[in-house]
C-alpha cells in the first residue's frame, strides 16, 4: 500500500531564498521536530545524487533514514527518494516552488510506502502525516521567514 500527502503555502520570501533554505537539507530540524539530526553524507554542494542521512523519531521510535536527491532544478524543483530500508519509506517526495514577486508559493509532497509489516501500518503513518500536512507547511514558512 502507498499513499500521498502534501500541502501548499505562500512564504513571504523570494524564491531563491526559499529554494536555498530547503536545498540545504540540514535545515530540516528547524521545521520538522521528528528529525533529530541530519547530515549531507556525500559532501559538497547539493545536487542530483546527494545523500542525506538522518535520525528521526516516529511514534516514539528512532530510525535511521537515507534520502537521495533525484532532481534538483534551481530555483523551482527538488525531488528525493528514500534509499534506506525501513518498514515505511518515502518512496517519492519533493518541493515545487513558484515565484509570486517577493513571495514564493511552495508545494511539498511525500509518497509513503510500506514494506513487510510496514504494509500494515503505512495507513496509520499516512493518516498522521495528512493531518499534520498543513501544520508542516506552516512550520516551513515560519522557519524560512525567521
Amino acid at each position: 500500500m502507498t499513499g500521498r500527502f502534501g500541502a501548499t503555502i505562500t512564504i513571504e520570501r523570494p524564491i531563491d531564498e526559499v529554494f536555498a533554505f530547503l536545498a540545504e537539507g540540514t535545515n530540516d530540524p528547524k521545521f520538522s521536530p521528528r528529525v533529530l539530526e541530519i547530515a549531507n553524507t556525500t559532501g559538497g554542494p547539493v545536487a542530483v545524487g546527494t545523500v542525506f542521512a538522518s535520525t528521526v523519531k516516529d511514534a516514539g521510535m528512532k530510525t535511521k533514514r537515507e534520502i537521495k536527491i533525484t532532481e534538483f532544478d534551481a530555483p523551482t524543483r527538488i525531488r528525493w527518494t528514500e534509499i534506506s530500508k525501513n518498514l515505511v519509506v518515502a518512496s517519492d517526495g519533493g518541493y515545487d516552488l513558484l515565484s509570486d514577486g517577493d513571495s514564493t508559493r511552495l508545494t511539498f509532497f511525500n509518497v509513503l510506502e510500506g514494506h513487510g509489516f510496514g504494509a500494515l501500518i503505512v495507513r496509520f503513518a499516512l493518516s498522521a502525516a495528512r493531518k499534520d500536512a498543513d501544520a508542516f507547511a506552516a512550520r516551513i514558512k515560519t522557519a524560512v521567514e525567521s
